[in-house]
Parts: C-alpha cells; sequence; structure tokens
C-alpha cells in the first residue's frame, strides 16, 4: 500500500500552485514535508483528498498503485485515505463519543488520549483549545482505521509536551499498526520526535530537497532557513 504523486501539476483559480511535485508514501512509514507557508503544502493535501478547488493539469495521483485523480473525496476516503486539516471545523449538538460512535471501524480506548468522559460529552471541538482539537481528531483518525494519513499542521499551536504527545500516538497507534503517514508542517521540532524516513522541504509549489537525514534537515532549517535546503 502506498499513495505516489508523480510530476503533479495543480491550478487554483488560474494560478499555478504545484509545479511537477513528486513524492511517495508506503504503508507504515513517516514522511515529512516541510516549507513556509504558501509555499504549496496545503494545496497538495488538498489535491491528494480530492478538494473540487484543485484542478489537475497535470501528472497523477496513486494510491494502492491506482490512479485516483478524478475520484470524488468520498471514494478516497472509502480507499482508506484520511487527511487531519490544520483548522478543523465545529460541529455543534453532536458529541465527540457520538461521532466516534458512528465513525467507529475499530475500538478505541480513550484512556489512551486522558481525555476524560467529560471530554468525550461536549460538542465536536466546540470551545477546544487548539491541543484539545488535536487530540479530538487523533481519536477521530484512530477510530477510523484508516491506511493512509495526511496530517495538515497537526502541531500547530501545540507546546513541546503536547507536541511529543501526539507524535507518540502517531507512531504507536498509526505506524506500527501499518499506516502510512504524511506529516506536512513548517516546524523543523516535530522532526525529532517522528523521525521521518523521508523529509522534503517544498518552497513556491515545487520540492527544492528530498532528504532521509532528518537531523540534516532540521539542523539547516533552524540555523539557516528554507532557503539553504535548495542547496542539500
Amino acid at each position: 500500500m502506498a499513495l505516489k504523486i508523480e510530476n503533479l501539476f495543480v491550478r487554483v483559480e488560474g494560478k499555478d500552485v504545484l509545479k511537477g511535485v513528486g513524492l511517495e508514501v508506503k504503508a507504515g512509514e513517516v514522511v515529512a514535508l516541510m516549507g513556509p507557508n504558501g509555499s504549496g503544502k496545503s494545496s497538495l493535501a488538498g489535491a491528494i483528498m480530492g478538494f473540487e478547488k484543485y484542478l489537475i493539469t497535470r501528472g497523477s495521483i496513486k494510491f494502492d498503485g491506482k490512479i485516483i485523480n478524478k475520484c470524488k473525496i468520498e471514494e478516497r476516503a472509502k480507499k482508506g485515505l484520511a487527511l487531519v486539516m490544520q483548522n478543523v471545523p465545529e460541529i455543534e449538538g453532536v458529541s465527540l463519543s457520538e461521532l466516534i460512535r458512528i465513525i467507529k471501524k475499530v475500538d478505541v480506548n480513550e484512556n489512551d488520549l486522558l481525555l476524560g468522559n467529560d471530554f468525550l460529552k461536549r460538542d465536536v471541538n466546540k470551545d477546544f483549545s487548539g491541543g484539545e482539537r488535536k487530540m479530538s481528531e487523533m481519536m477521530q483518525i484512530m477510530a477510523l482505521n484508516p491506511k493512509m494519513v495526511i496530517f495538515d499542521e497537526i502541531d500547530s499551536g501545540l507546546d513541546v509536551k503536547k507536541m511529543k504527545k501526539i507524535s507518540l500516538m502517531i507512531k504507536n497507534k498509526l505506524v506500527k499498526r501499518g499506516v502510512g503517514v504524511l506529516i506536512i508542517t513548517h516546524r523543523a521540532e516535530i522532526l525529532r520526535y517522528l523521525k521521518p524516513k523521508i523529509v522534503g522541504v517544498m518552497l513556491k509549489g515545487k520540492i527544492v530537497c528530498m532528504s532521509d537525514n532528518w537531523k540534516k534537515v532540521w539542523n539547516t532549517i533552524n540555523q539557516h532557513g528554507y532557503e539553504k535546503c535548495k542547496n542539500c
């Protein structure tokens, strides 16, 4: 099982936002895609999931060996693709426990998340803190039991303690079960906890660097910024 992006060009409202992107995520491995805001990372996530505004003009998205360029969002979800967005919606009138009951494909132990029953009774994401929203999304993803998950800025707004906890959950509850994970972020710190197999750096709609040495990428970004990655 693999997600493979080949020479992908994507346009939004007449503007080219992805320009020849290539990337592969295999089952049971973590791949990180980094870059500053506006570099095209979230556009790639949207194109992979099939959001209508992302028009593929060239290239392909393959999942489990089959091209899914023309598949609807619900078809991609049924195949096992899942996306955790940076800004998740509030669902008023639906408790988190009720949502989990509806989508549950595998048993989820809420004790693993240390949320408690009071948290589960609250409406989904309603008045949740940033950390609570991330925990809520993790619980939903675990219950959904996908084959491949894209996390768009899962570390956004988290302190180091919560970032470490989320990272451990991704490794222990997803990767160890054979789920492929694509982490999209602009914060190099999360690499220390996830230790991805491959790290890519995106600038202006292109992946300018691919490395199997996450420490080198982490140090380069921290010391010199993203532009230095062009010369890796």
